[in-house]
């Protein structure tokens, strides 16, 4: 299990995200593209007691991200902010966890 971020970690990964971003819908594409370059996929999560596999993000036209999410072959989306992650969580899932916090502070 990883050790929560720290504050300092988290603020760097907030400013990096949303550096030179004069609107909301660029601070989104901000996040969209850190989480995107930075978070493993595929991997498998459970949602609603069911196993999916997160096959990638997108933004979609509500200006949210979104998991893209599987099941044999049914596909769903799940905005990010609602998507449950695995113990252990993926490669690079610390950038949902800093995208989560950025928006429960704004």
């Amino acid at each position: 299990m990883r050790p929560p971020i720290t504050k300092v970690r988290l603020q760097a990964m907030i400013e990096e995200a949303t550096i030179d971003c004069y609107s909301e819908s660029e601070q989104l594409a901000g996040w969209f593209t850190m989480i995107e370059e930075n978070l493993a996929v595929p991997f498998e999560t459970t949602v609603l007691g069911v196993q999916v596999t997160v096959e990638g993000i997108d933004l979609n036209r509500s200006e949210q991200i979104v998991a893209i999410c599987s099941r044999g072959r049914s596909r769903q989306s799940l905005p990010i902010l609602d998507l449950p992650l695995p113990r252990p969580p993926p490669d690079g899932a610390e950038w949902i966890e800093a995208y989560r916090h950025w928006r429960s502070e704004g």
